[in-house]
């Protein structure tokens, strides 16, 4: 069941790009890179881990189908895939939603370390760092 204030749960036809039987795929209203999409359950599920197995195994294979999309129109040199659990990791809109963020050459000055980087000064391991 959806929500009324979510704002996945009654997403325009128009903004779709692809869809599924349980999930759909539109392209990030905010996007970080040309091409970042989300892949969203149809069914109202706040996190990953409230999602059925279907559903979660529908999002994973979505990502292959998302990123020949995106390979097409964009031409990104890599991806960042992930999903937000919870305030304490960023979550802002608890509809469970997966990012797929086509990554670019030169995009940020030092890459190393991905999605590592949710904490800035841990991110690139292989920089020499002080220990707190």
């Amino acid at each position: 069941m959806c929500e009324d204030n979510c704002p996945f749960c009654n997403v325009a036809r128009d903004r779709l790009f692809h869809e599924g039987p349980l999930i759909q795929a539109l392209w990030d209203v905010f996007p970080v890179t040309p091409g970042h999409a989300l892949l969203i359950p149809k069914r109202h599920v706040p996190t990953w881990f409230d999602a059925s197995p279907e559903e979660q195994q529908e999002l994973m294979t979505a990502v292959e189908a998302v990123r020949t999309i995106i390979d097409r129109k964009y031409h990104p040199d890599g991806y960042n895939i992930g999903v937000n659990v919870g305030r304490a990791a960023g979550q802002t809109v608890f509809h469970l939603h997966m990012h797929v963020i086509p990554r670019y050459q030169g995009d940020v000055p030092d890459p190393t370390g991905g999605v590592l980087h949710v904490i800035p000064s841990k991110g690139n391991y292989l920089q020499d760092r002080s220990e707190p």
